[in-house]
């Protein structure tokens, strides 16, 4: 449709009509014209899969068959991939089923910067670097947006803990702001072309970001030219003047008094009786339509020419299950215990929990009503067959204390009361309190567990130990006390290994945890996330050699939560206002810089194969103010004895900085896929952006001339061979 006739379309329109366009008339839709053809505008929770309905005033879930749909592996977990392919082919198939579900908008990907480990959001995002971030959002929300549905990149912005998320004040500086916080959505809107942007429940210098006229007006619409829709996050709009006034589009929450929206007859009224210009008021609500209207178009919802989507197929569980094989890390293989032999294990004990858990359906709105899950027990059986015996221990008792989203006991109520203050504010489960006669029962079934595991451990040919988090810790509405294992895992893993020395440790997670107490006493070590309807077979096929692991970390495992920045300020969770004292310091940009230890850095992966990256060479093709280019290139080789893929990873320090910068920051990466003993030469080419940092004074980027080193780099700390280049504008 042409902006003429979208023109004429609002031309046509009440203000009634044009209201009811921009706030809920359902839980997760608005309201539609139909004397004028404008469909309801019909939104999903997605970041792992198009959620399940509820009643269009109700949170009671429809309970029919027709969703159960595809559970993705989460964002972290793709982030673990490093492979911008897989990250489109995951888009594809969110994008795909969200159509196929009658959706015009899926609310995902989530990007999130992890300043802290212990965000009970983690998992939903992309890891702790925004340039790994910017490169992986990017062909996500194009994959979503092939099959005419909107993506909906959240949460704008700086939102980082659960902890009082709906009134945490966030003070940041303008750098730290502009160089870390807001680096991926900017990729979003610029490169990526997203149709849509959701604000933030938190506030941002004293404001809530659903109606922040600093994010919304001067940043999003004027610097980065958005046209898409602007919609708040659920029950995050406080004030119907700043709504209406500061770019917000669309006002969607959690309750089913929908005309009560503050977007609704609050703003009527607030325009009849005067307190604001109703040549202004209705100026901005026709802007809000037109936006809204605008997508519609290019969804083609108001034409009939509309992608119809579709369901997972045979093709769509191969891409899911190869993000799942990709996004696993090997982070410890002393002695080559890994891979396992099949042929030489005929009985095979798998201790853990999480090896029979499945976790699609927690998680807050992140939750799935996945057509299957293969858990790792299940895939290793699926990978054996018959001819292993395969004990099954849980080793430790998890009787779920449950999340907020679970506390209340009704489905109908979960979502809305995790918007209670009281319940937003309450601790991790780690630190609630419990009966004594609870913990009694607690300690006297892990007790039996443990001697059940560690007995059936001494007569079998290998052990698997698969344990972890699970979504009572990883989950939306609440952050994690401390990184520690729950459910006394420490001890059962330790004990294990004091019998097995050659247990193979696993872990399911969506954020990292401490593994101090026993970490040195582990010959392999693999971490799984929650990683998809296929994760547990391909977990399977890495421990057993089916697959080479190819998986880098997306973020700074520290030792402990006491290492993290954030923790070390005082500043995480914080009060009620949160000072990033940190700036710029996020992430391995504080623990490279200031010389702090950490468990395994990021970028950190280890293959069953070894990769050599040598040469690296540098030419500078461009150099401009306004305008560089430098080509970048090495050659690598697998010298070991099976195929596998490495992350050769480029990163940029300037030697003699003019302003105080980290002592060096990730600006390319790529996955190359080798045979055994293939060589091959790498191009891969810096722009501008690799070597700018944000200005305060001028407001803008700027790159300096100077010595700049680029690092051709396994990870963050092993760094392989260095060059340098000299820019002169």
């Amino acid at each position: 449709m042409t902006k003429d006739k979208i023109e004429k379309l609002i031309a046509q329109l009440t203000l009634q009509e044009k209201v009811d366009m921009i706030h809920g008339n359902g839980l997760f839709a608005t309201k539609g014209v139909e004397r004028l053809g404008i469909p309801p505008f019909m939104t999903s929770d997605g970041p792992r899969g198009v959620r399940k309905d509820f009643g269009s005033a109700s949170w009671k879930e429809v309970g029919l068959s027709y969703d159960y749909v595809s559970y993705l592996p989460c964002n972290t977990a793709l982030a673990a991939t490093w492979n911008r392919a897989l990250a489109h082919d995951t888009g594809k198939l969110l994008g795909k089923e969200a159509r196929g579900r009658g959706k015009d908008m899926i609310l995902a990907p989530g990007i999130n910067i992890m300043r802290s480990p212990l965000c009970g959001r983690s998992f939903e995002y992309m890891g702790e670097d925004p340039y790994l971030v910017s490169e992986l959002v990017v062909p996500l929300i194009q994959g979503v947006e092939e099959n005419d549905v909107a993506a909906c990149v959240k949460h704008y912005a700086v939102n980082n803990q659960e902890t009082r998320r709906l009134e945490v004040d966030v003070e940041v500086s303008e750098r730290a702001l502009r160089e870390i916080y807001l680096r991926g959505f900017e990729a979003a809107v610029k490169k990526g072309k997203v149709k849509g942007i959701m604000g933030a429940y938190n506030k941002l210098r004293g404001t809530h970001c659903c109606h922040h006229k600093y994010l919304f007006e001067e940043v999003l619409r004027r610097e980065w030219g958005f046209e898409g829709i602007i919609v708040s996050d659920w029950g995050g709009v406080h004030n119907t003047k700043e709504a209406l006034l500061n770019g917000l589009d669309m006002e969607m929450s959690v309750t089913s008094d929908f005309e009560n929206y503050y977007m609704a007859d609050p703003m009527i009224q607030m325009i009849e009786c005067g307190e604001v210009n109703k040549k202004t008021a209705l100026a901005k609500i026709d802007e809000k339509v037109r936006h809204i209207l605008n997508v519609m178009s290019q969804l083609h919802m108001l034409d009939g020419e509309r992608n119809a989507g579709g369901y997972n197929d045979y093709n769509d569980k191969a891409a899911l299950r190869q993000t799942a094989r990709e996004s696993i890390v090997l982070l410890k293989n002393e002695k080559n215990i890994l891979p396992l032999d099949k042929k030489k294990i005929k009985k095979l004990l798998v201790v853990g929990e999480n090896a029979n858990r499945q976790h699609a359906s927690g998680g807050g709105s992140a939750e799935v009503k996945a057509l299957y899950e293969i858990t790792p027990l299940m895939g290793i059986h699926m990978l054996l067959g018959g001819n292993t015996e395969i004990v099954y221990k849980p080793g430790y008792y998890n009787e779920d204390i449950g999340n907020i989203w679970a506390n209340t006991g009704d489905s109908e109520n979960g979502q809305a009361d995790s918007l209670n203050q009281d319940n937003v504010e309450s601790p991790a489960p780690s630190a609630l309190v419990v009966s004594e006669e609870k913990r009694q029962h607690q300690r006297e079934m892990n007790e039996k567990y443990l001697k059940e595991a560690l007995e059936a451990a001494k007569d079998v040919d290998a052990v698997i130990f698969v344990g972890g988090l699970t979504h009572d810790y990883d989950t939306e509405g609440q952050d994690r006390a401390d990184m520690k294992l729950p459910y006394e895992q420490d001890r059962l893993i330790s004990e294990l290994l004091k019998i097995r020395p050659d247990t193979v440790v696993a872990l399911v997670a969506g954020s990292p945890v401490n593994m101090h107490t026993w970490l040195d006493d582990a010959s392999s070590l693999l971490y799984s996330w929650y990683s998809g309807m296929e994760g547990g077979i391909a977990l399977a096929e890495v421990i057993f050699g089916d697959i080479n692991p190819s998986g880098r970390l997306p973020e700074t495992f520290p030792i402990s939560e006491h290492d993290c920045p954030a923790v070390v300020l005082g500043e995480f969770p914080g009060g009620d206002r949160v000072h990033y004292g940190e700036d710029i310091f996020v992430g391995y940009r504080y623990y490279d810089t200031y010389d702090v230890p950490v468990a395994f850095p990021f970028g950190y992966g280890l293959s069953y194969t070894d990769f050599v990256m040598t040469g690296i060479r540098a030419e500078v093709l461009e150099d401009t103010v306004e305008s560089k280019a430098v080509k970048v290139s090495f050659d690598i080789s697998n010298i070991g004895g099976r195929a596998g893929a490495a992350v050769a990873q480029i990163y940029v320090a300037d030697k003699y900085p003019k302003v105080k910068k980290p002592a060096k920051e990730l600006k390319s990466f790529e996955k190359i896929y080798l045979e055994a003993g293939e060589t091959r030469e790498v191009s891969l080419m810096l722009e501008r952006e690799a070597f700018t940092y944000y200005d305060e004074m001028s407001h803008s980027f700027r790159a300096d001339a100077g010595n700049y080193m680029l690092l051709l780099a396994k990870n963050a700390e092993e760094i392989v061979d260095v060059t340098e280049i000299e820019l002169k504008s």
